[in-house]
């Protein structure tokens, strides 16, 4: 996972925002991605997830400040294939999207005042 931050982050500016949409490595999300959308009702083609590169929300926020970036929001999507819907929902053991913010530079009158 270091790469899935390391790039993104090396373009972003200081007070910059980064907004990840992803998967959560649960038995839950494997159940409901692999098994039910790619071999149940077959909307996605086999093969499109795979369950070594979902990512947990705790992993994504200790890369993230590893990186330098805090997080600022972390909400559950719900997506209903059959209805083509997408909407916030409080459990993010499914689909997540969480939101990082990178540091401001400071400046050197408020290091010299930090002093």
């Amino acid at each position: 996972m270091p790469a899935f931050i390391a790039d993104p982050v090396g373009h972003l500016s200081p007070g910059g925002m980064m907004f990840v949409s992803t998967i959560d490595r649960t038995w839950k999300k494997y159940f409901f991605a692999i098994v039910g959308a790619e071999y149940i009702l077959k909307v996605l083609p086999r093969g499109t997830h795979h369950w070594s590169m979902f990512v947990r929300p705790d992993e994504l926020k200790t890369a993230s400040t590893l990186h330098g970036l805090m997080q600022q929001d972390l909400r559950g999507m719900r997506y209903q294939p059959l209805r083509h819907l997408a909407s916030w929902f409080p459990d993010t053991r499914v689909n997540y999207i969480s939101s990082f913010a990178r540091a401001e530079k400071k400046s050197v009158d408020s290091l010299a005042q930090d002093s």
